[in-house]
């Protein structure tokens, strides 16, 4: 979260810097254009053919995660169902020994839980990070050939409006596609 405050805030900098510098050079040299791009990384991660793929995995291993969770949680209902029905006969040693392998059980469950959400948040940056990277590249190729002075990501750029033939989203959606999967 600091990370993201203090990127906003060099961003800002930056951006208010470009902005009077540019600011200058349009009124001291009125044939320099600037040529300003807007990107939108989000539907580039649902849109493009690697987001998509990503996605996809995924959804998989979190529906294998959370199925297993599921068969997990069943099983520690059902144990807790028969110790509450032999409780009744049971003696007191016996009990208290069936209670504290609940327990453990219990807690397996907690960690395997905590264990599953870490794991699958490490595996959504992984994605998020090979797909970024490919995007940047290919974001900063097409800026180059296509002369603009900057490109800006949408969401992280603090833009509250743009209009919208800044958007080149499309464009890069296009190239990344043509681009081999990041490995």
């Amino acid at each position: 979260m600091k990370k993201s405050m203090v990127f906003f805030a060099a961003l800002t900098v930056c951006l208010i810097s470009f902005i009077t510098v540019t600011s200058f050079v349009t009124v001291s040299s009125a044939a320099s254009t600037v040529k300003i791009g807007v990107v939108d990384f989000q539907k580039i991660l649902t849109s493009s053919n690697q987001g998509k793929r990503a996605t996809d995995e995924l959804n998989r291993k979190g529906k294998s995660m959370e199925d297993d969770m599921k068969a997990k949680e069943t099983e520690l209902l059902d144990l807790q169902k028969k110790f509450e029905k032999d409780s009744l006969v049971m003696s007191k040693d016996k009990k208290e020994e069936k209670q504290k392998e609940l327990r453990t059980k219990f807690n397996e469950f907690k960690t395997l839980r905590a264990e599953y959400m870490r794991d699958f948040k490490e595996m959504q940056a992984e994605h998020f990070n090979k797909i970024r990277g490919v995007v940047m590249d290919v974001t900063s190729e097409l800026g180059k050939k296509e002369g603009f002075t900057m490109i800006i990501e949408k969401n992280e750029g603090g833009i509250m409006y743009f209009d919208g033939t800044l958007d080149i989203t499309d464009k890069v959606i296009s190239e990344f596609n043509k681009k081999p999967a990041a490995k």
